[in-house]
């Protein structure tokens, strides 16, 4: 039971809260996923650290050679932002259509990372990304692949009680180089999604030159079809070949029969129609941005 509802205003006073509270209190930032788990028992704590009010966890910056998104972004801040639609059309598009409205106010990308689920729309385009959050506690700071940040299905490696991501970040996408994101689910919102893909190309003199495939969901984490990837370098993007390349990754994914998203055999062949689909519309992208700059 939820006992304390502490406020921090900077991430030095929020770690110092979780390292005085010894375990016994959790972070929350926009709360969506994690106040339903409290209510359904799936999760405890008797003290909540409110991040929101952080100003530093707000922005959505360059920082090096990076994109780097702060924990108390929305999907809708994500979504809207000229930056993400312009150097990471697929995440645009991800944040864009999760939850409801209400939802993609309030809830952020960074919570949508930490609460695990496989098939989180904005985690499936940030491993497509090759995205790494950066995590902060007592000890230091480390930086994690987003992919290697599931220890199982809806199990993080994140300990919130110890823990607090402050940002996620990622190499943009460069002139040349076209992304997609598609989602099927039985209506627009509100619901699981059946799968969702993720596709990323590089191409140069009219052959791709690099490809990133996952979907989701496909195993405990969003899956990296990557023999899929290996089949389209130094390939032209004809029809057969990314025909070819989505059949490959529907064969690769690790999908299971689930009541909820249907049989193995049928989200096999609803993989193959939608790794093409975004394949192709990845590559009309990077088609687009080489003859004048967008993504």
């Amino acid at each position: 039971m939820v006992g304390d509802y502490l406020v921090t205003t900077s991430i030095a006073e929020a770690i110092a809260f979780l390292a005085s509270r010894q375990g016994q209190a959790r972070i929350i930032a926009g709360g969506t996923d994690l106040l339903i788990d409290l209510q359904e028992g799936k999760k405890e704590t008797s003290c909540l650290v409110d991040i929101s009010s952080i100003q530093d966890l707000k922005n959505i910056l360059y920082e090096e050679n990076y994109i780097k998104i702060g924990a108390g972004v929305t999907h809708n801040e994500v979504a809207r932002s000229p930056i993400i639609q312009q150097q990471a059309t697929l995440l645009a598009e991800a944040a864009a259509i999760v939850g409801s409205p209400q939802i993609r106010n309030t809830g952020t990308i960074v919570g949508n990372i930490v609460n695990a689920q496989p098939a989180a729309d904005t985690a499936v385009a940030l491993a497509a990304l090759d995205a790494e959050v950066e995590v902060i506690d007592s000890k230091g700071r480390q930086y994690l692949r987003v992919t290697d940040c599931y220890a199982g299905r809806g199990i993080s490696r994140i300990d919130s009680t110890r823990q607090l991501v402050v940002a996620v970040r990622f190499v943009p996408l460069k002139t040349g180089q076209g992304s997609a994101f598609i989602r099927f689910a039985m209506r627009k919102s509100l619901a699981l999604p059946i799968m969702n893909v993720a596709a990323i190309v590089a191409m140069e003199q009219g052959r791709i030159t690099r490809a990133r495939v996952v979907v989701a969901p496909a195993g405990p984490a969003p899956f990296r079809v990557e023999r899929a990837e290996k089949l389209l370098c130094d390939q032209f993007p004809s029809k057969e070949n990314l025909r070819q390349a989505a059949r490959v990754a529907a064969e690769e994914a690790p999908f299971r029969d689930s009541p909820l998203r249907g049989s193995r055999e049928y989200r096999r062949a609803l993989a193959e129609v939608l790794v093409e689909e975004a394949l192709a519309k990845a590559v009309q992208r990077a088609k687009e941005s080489a003859g004048h700059g967008g993504y």
